[in-house]
């Protein structure tokens, strides 16, 4: 059975990570830019003042996606580009740079897929309350109306935010990333609540100014997968359940959207610090949306206790890591969307899956990279494998099209398929960008 036929094969990036051009055309700071000018805050004491240089070097990752056969590219848009203060006039300068990104793209016969949120929350709304303002969910829809005006009658391909518990969790409960605040669990729970009604703005912007629109979204999931298979139900429950730290529940970010509820669980343990919701709050969240997307890097074996209950099993000695450190599971790439699938019956889009590998330029003048190519091989064999088992498998997008910046890591970690040198901005395809392109070709048959 394999892939469909119209499998959308691309890679990933984000507006911070690659663009640079920090303070360009208008473009004023986002909570990232003030993170990284902290001390300690960011390895190497790096930022991405200029990262990949992508805002003046696009034309050349575009010739590049298209030597490599990319069906689709998915990029996001930078929110203090588009309007600097967050709230307040467009900055059409900084609008035109997606605007020649779209049509260069199209010229090259690749698809846009926007993000319109990927973590670069513009300063000044920060300094308004950001995420606990009850007025963001309206901030965030007149800047998708800005960029839906602008590129919404080229682009149809719209996910409108990426990894909430990342942004939310891990720059506002764990404090690691921007803007590295720690706030009690009531105003982490109204947080969510926001970016879930912001979610379901957009969507009503989006279906009155681009018809034809298919749009979703992009959380984050660690899979739990059975461990036997007689642990099938047990790894369900424990994916779908909501953990002591409600941020990072799966559930809690497509239920609402898909199901139109929060989890009942999440009120038996959280109940007493939820937030008020409004009687018109889940019919704006649950607007109707045309696929699932999910980030998946890797899981975590599940097995059923004798009490009935479900438990992670532990890792084996010497398991095999990448070189972030992250566990290679590649059952992850088949039990993660059978679940989602299975549970939402919605396509499922792989919106990012790879890994960071110690790459370097060798002697002759390339980028081998033999782990990348093994870890997407045995990644892929799985996806396909979903699809086989009926699993709608819509497309799937490498994270990423470049090395680029990675967040507090800075530049220590490498997940592109091009290699990027950060002084010379010279750009080297590796040997699993070559790789991946036969893939393409071949529409995963040759896995």
């Amino acid at each position: 059975m394999g892939f469909k036929k119209d499998f959308v094969w691309g890679g990933a990036s984000a507006s911070y990570q690659i663009e640079g051009a920090a303070a360009e055309d208008g473009r004023l700071p986002s909570v990232w830019d003030m993170f990284c000018k902290q001390p300690g805050r960011v390895e190497n004491g790096s930022s991405g003042d200029t990262a990949c240089d992508h805002y003046h070097r696009w034309k050349e990752d575009i010739a590049i996606m298209k030597e490599l056969g990319y069906k689709a590219y998915r990029f996001s848009v930078a929110w203090p580009r588009v309007i600097p203060t967050g709230d307040g006039p467009v900055n059409e300068r900084g609008l035109a740079f997606y605007d020649r990104l779209v049509d260069g793209l199209l010229e090259a016969g690749l698809t846009p897929y926007v993000t319109l949120f990927h973590w670069d929350y513009p300063y000044a709304l920060f300094r308004k309350g950001g995420w606990l303002n009850p007025e963001s969910p309206e901030w965030f829809a007149r800047y998708t109306e800005a960029v839906a005006k602008k590129i919404g009658d080229r682009v149809k391909h719209f996910i409108t935010l990426n990894e909430p518990q990342c942004f939310i969790g891990l720059g506002y409960v764990n404090g690691d990333h921007a803007p590295g605040c720690k706030v009690p669990i009531w105003d982490a729970l109204l947080m969510a609540h926001h970016v879930l009604l912001s979610h379901g703005r957009a969507v009503q912007v989006l279906r009155s100014l681009v018809p034809g629109a298919k749009i979703g979204t992009a959380p984050a999931c660690g899979v739990d997968y059975p461990a036997t298979p007689d642990d099938i139900e047990a790894a369900r429950e424990s994916f779908f359940n909501v953990h002591d730290s409600p941020i990072f529940t799966m559930a809690l970010w497509n239920d609402p959207i898909f199901l139109g509820q929060y989890p009942a669980k999440l009120f038996d343990k959280f109940g007493a610090v939820m937030p008020p919701i409004g009687k018109d709050d889940m019919a704006l969240i649950g607007q109707e949306v045309d696929f699932v997307g999910t980030n998946i890097y890797n899981g975590a074996a599940v097995r059923r206790t004798e009490s009935g209950g479900f438990e992670k099993t532990p890792r084996k000695d010497g398991y095999a890591f990448t070189a972030s450190k992250w566990p290679v599971t590649p059952e992850a790439l088949y039990w993660g969307p059978r679940f989602l699938y299975e549970r939402y019956r919605k396509p499922v889009y792989i919106t990012e899956n790879g890994l960071s590998c110690a790459d370097v330029v060798s002697l002759d003048g390339k980028v081998h990279d033999p782990a990348r190519i093994d870890f997407l091989h045995r990644y892929l064999l799985c996806l396909r494998r979903a699809a086989d088992d009926g699993v709608d498998i819509a497309g799937y997008f490498h994270w990423c099209v470049t090395d680029n910046f990675e967040w507090a890591k800075g530049y220590t970690d490498r997940f592109g398929m091009v290699f990027c040198d950060y002084q010379t901005q010279q750009r080297i395809i590796k040997d699993s960008g070559y790789w991946y392109r036969d893939v393409i070709r071949s529409n995963g048959d040759n896995l």
